[in-house]
């Protein structure tokens, strides 16, 4: 039996490791899809209900399991659907290989059906390497390549195969004159550390400051023992970056949580009063929440040396892995005696949590969104992952979901896409189907694309150890976020007609198609709801009727503020009033005396 090209594509990927490809078919991948049912699920095909869903689907993937995401979509429409995923991979530095269709060869430039000029398309999001296989002795070196760059790069990549190619007969490269051979898959790895004389220099830096302050990105994730350990040394606050929320545990008493727009008090304060400023594999891109230029003194970390000095003036800029660097900076650290900051630090983490705890359990009509994530961090399993989607369910995963045990979590951090949630907690599955995933999502979200995709849960859930699949739809009927930024930062009331969604039942939607579906719609039922969803046999869809008035109030957001925004609503809002009320309810909570500062008195 001839092998094709489309068979030795898969043939490939086995090497490589990968276990299956989230994909949409076409015409422009027929030969692939071939391939596929000859493949005897070797790697799997995962059928997405569109291929910007398949390709989130991969970012989430590779997120969570450290690997190359996999995605595959035909010609013309198909790779152009695939784009707003990769753009999410490069922009969060995620490595991805898409697999493209194209138009056989024979009719390139002819202005055929579904042609569309892919070098072009793909030429920025998969900058780091972009091929069109036009002969089957390019294959082995271009897949390899593909896969290769991925990883090494933490970035999308693109192999683009026309359809006649796909079912052409194979041939290997050959010895021979403008042939490109490749070697067997394999990860190389080294150690990138910088040189003594700068983390000598470092060390000075670190050592001179009284006040130090540490911020941690995704990239430090591999370091969290050093990072633990220097924090200790030091008497620094950790402040985390969305994407490095799942770094560090919520229950250190140092650990401020994240920090910018969606961020914590704590993280605000850390930045605003430090003197000295450690960054750990972030590029955090809101500089006005990193200490006023010319107050600290700053040291980075990174792997890539383009994100050095890129949003802070940073004085040692180190070129290196988290943990090697990490590891040859601690014996020239000094432990810092006087614990003044950190006991400091300690104070605002426990008044910040007593506060939260407090604004998520204030009435709102019906259910407050903020108790919802704060129901969860009660009894959230310690192995469990966590997605979000963009929109106003970000900044209650950002703020009020505690990060504990193996926790991971994750976004759309850059892009700041809607849509991803639902399809990065189907990627995590496949990633770990013994650990159960929860979703955060927004109903904006939920009807983009979320609905949809609870039909690829539905499909392929009997594949998974654990089938603990929770989908929580922040049921508001709003596009929230906008909402408020159109309020805080246009000022101007909601406009209804392009921010009202029409009313539907996610959890009736859920039930059927064959999945659990929960509806709550009273504060005193979430807990127990929380119990039957995360206790369940099947994946469930939990949905919450909160209210869109609670305001995702900034760390930094004064009373004066406040006010500007609420003159703004009241030129129109159709809610002007339960608005102000709530928001005015939850900024109480910050200037509340708290049980841990009156027991620090004592």
């Amino acid at each position: 039996m001839t092998t094709t090209v489309a068979d030795q594509v898969l043939s490939r990927l086995r090497e490589w490791g990968v276990e299956q490809v989230f994909g949409y078919p076409g015409d422009g991948i027929n030969g692939l899809v071939t391939a596929f049912g000859a493949a005897d699920d070797e790697p799997r095909f995962v059928q997405a209900r569109h291929e910007e869903m398949a390709a989130f689907q991969a970012v989430g993937y590779a997120k969570f399991s450290g690997r190359a995401g996999v995605c595959a979509a035909t010609s013309g429409p198909g790779a152009i659907h695939l784009l707003n995923g990769l753009y999410d991979a490069k922009l969060d530095h995620v490595p991805v290989v898409a697999i493209v269709g194209q138009t056989a060869r024979s009719a390139m430039g002819g202005s055929y059906q579904q042609e569309v000029d892919l070098q072009a398309l793909y030429k920025d999001v998969a900058s780091e390497y972009l091929v069109e296989v036009n002969v089957p002795e390019q294959l082995p070196n271009a897949i390899d390549r593909a896969m290769r760059t991925a990883l090494a790069q933490r970035a999308p990549t693109a192999v683009i195969i026309p359809n006649d190619v796909q079912e052409s007969a194979y041939h290997a490269p050959e010895h021979a004159f403008k042939h490109v051979p490749s070697s067997p898959p394999s990860r190389p790895r080294a150690q990138v550390v910088p040189p003594t004389e700068d983390l000598t220099r470092a060390a000075e830096v670190l050592n001179a400051g009284s006040r130090v302050a540490i911020l941690a990105g995704q990239g430090a994730r591999n370091a969290v023992t050093e990072l633990r350990e220097l924090a200790e040394r030091t008497g620094a606050g950790v402040a985390k970056a969305l994407l490095g929320k799942d770094v560090l545990p919520d229950d250190l008493p140092y650990v401020t949580g994240s920090i910018g727009l969606l961020g914590t008090r704590p993280s605000y304060e850390l930045m605003r009063d430090c003197d000295t400023l450690l960054i750990v594999g972030s590029s955090l891109p809101y500089s006005q929440f990193l200490p006023d230029f010319g107050q600290a003194r700053a040291v980075q970390i990174d792997l890539d040396a383009r994100f050095l000095g890129l949003r802070y003036p940073t004085e040692v800029p180190m070129l290196g892995d988290a943990k090697a660097t990490l590891e040859r900076l601690l014996p020239l650290i000094e432990p810092k005696t006087d614990r003044t900051w950190r006991e400091k630090i300690e104070g605002n983490v426990a008044d910040w949590w007593e506060t939260v705890s407090r604004q998520a359990m204030l009435e709102a009509k019906p259910v407050n969104p903020m108790r919802i994530v704060h129901e969860l961090s009660e009894r959230i399993p310690d192995d469990a992952i966590v997605t979000a989607d963009s929109g106003s369910a970000a900044n209650w995963y950002a703020r009020n979901l505690r990060i504990r045990g193996r926790m991971r979590g994750s976004l759309s951090g850059t892009l700041a896409t809607m849509g991803p949630g639902v399809p990065y907690a189907i990627g995590a599955k496949f990633a770990y189907p013994d650990r159960p995933v929860i979703a955060l999502v927004g109903d904006g979200a939920m009807q983009m694309n979320g609905l949809a995709e609870l039909l690829t849960i539905a499909r392929y859930r009997d594949r998974w150890a654990d089938q603990r699949c929770v989908i929580c739809v922040f049921h508001n009927g709003d596009l929230n976020q906008v909402t408020w930024e159109l309020r805080a930062m246009g000022g101007a009331p909601k406009f209804e007609e392009s921010q009202t969604l029409p009313e539907v039942s996610y959890a009736d939607f859920a039930r059927g198609i064959g999945l659990g579906g929960i509806t709550v719609d009273s504060p005193d039922d979430l807990g127990a709801a929380w119990d039957q969803a995360l206790s369940g046999g099947l994946p469930t869809v939990l949905d919450v009727h909160c209210d869109p008035e609670v305001p995702p109030i900034p760390p930094h957001a004064t009373f004066d503020q406040l006010k500007s925004m609420t003159e703004a609503v009241l030129k129109g809002d159709p809610h002007a009033w339960h608005l102000i009320v709530q928001g005015a309810k939850t900024k109480a909570q910050e200037f509340l005396p708290s049980r841990s500062g009156s027991e620090r008195e004592e």
